[in-house]
């Protein structure tokens, strides 16, 4: 493998890492803002999931690279820490619950799908398009 093919795979692990991080950041909030509707609800879930945003930022960084290492089990492994690490704060808390599973959701598949993309782009460089 040459040097330009793995500056251009470098290349496209920072882009991919960045649009899964960076625009994830705006992603997820608007999916979070189009499924909750009482607004004291979704003060009180976001004041008991407090941290959320890092978690997220961290979350969606960790599948991207997980993925474009060819690891994908580390997904499983990301979800079961996030939940574990959570889950005295949303027993009793619905409103958390619900704000949690589709912050989740939308921020695994939003990881996943640039993380393929990244992925795809990759193999295509190193195999050829034939």
């Amino acid at each position: 493998m040459s040097l330009a093919h793995l500056l251009f795979g470098a290349l496209v692990w920072a882009v991919a890492l960045a649009l899964s991080v960076g625009l994830g950041a705006l992603l997820v909030p608007w999916v979070l803002r189009r499924t909750e509707g009482d607004v004291d609800a979704e003060a009180e879930a976001a004041r008991v999931l407090a941290g959320g945003t890092w978690i997220g930022l961290l979350e969606r960084a960790a599948i991207t690279l997980s993925i474009l290492a060819g690891f994908p089990e580390g997904l499983a492994v990301v979800v079961a820490v996030k939940g574990l690490g959570r889950v005295y704060e949303l027993r009793e808390r619905p409103a958390a619950r619900e704000r949690f599973v589709v912050g989740t959701l939308a921020s695994t598949v939003w990881a996943g799908a640039c993380g393929l993309l990244g992925r795809g782009v990759i193999l295509l460089l190193t195999n050829g398009v034939h």
